[in-house]
């Protein structure tokens, strides 16, 4: 019985871990979920309600390598500078590969950037913050 439960103890923590913030910041929701697995990172950042947008990934340099981070859109064009600037971004500072998406209705990238950054900040921080327990 023992062996079956540090078979379960082990599982529990090789699963992803999922992470949910919100802002509201002039009369407008601002939402982030946040997926890490041990390879990679997904956030869905939007507007008033979670929809996927513009998907950008982003790919680490290994750490023998110099240079920045590789990144491409993958899916749509509205917010591609965001998307492609938060993978790049996300990438850089966990060392994985990140897929972002920016899904905006009413506000432009300019507008929305400022409490996107301010999301990512909080879900990353939160995960850190999970991990180290």
């Amino acid at each position: 019985m023992e062996h079956w439960d540090k078979a379960l103890e082990a599982a529990k923590t090789e699963r992803a871990k999922v992470i949910k913030e919100e802002l509201i910041e002039k009369d407008t929701r601002f939402l982030a979920i946040y997926v890490e697995a041990k390879n990679s990172c997904l956030i869905l950042l939007s507007e008033r309600e979670d929809k996927l947008g513009t998907l950008a990934i982003a790919v680490p340099k290994p750490k023998d390598m110099l240079g920045p981070v590789t990144s491409s859109v993958l899916l749509g064009d509205k917010n591609a500078i965001s998307a492609r600037m938060f993978a790049e971004s996300v990438a850089a500072m966990k060392g994985k590969i990140a897929l972002v998406s920016v899904y905006l209705e009413k506000l432009t990238e300019m507008q929305a950037q400022a409490y996107f950054v301010h999301l990512i900040e909080k879900v990353v921080k939160k995960e850190d913050e999970t991990a180290a327990i």
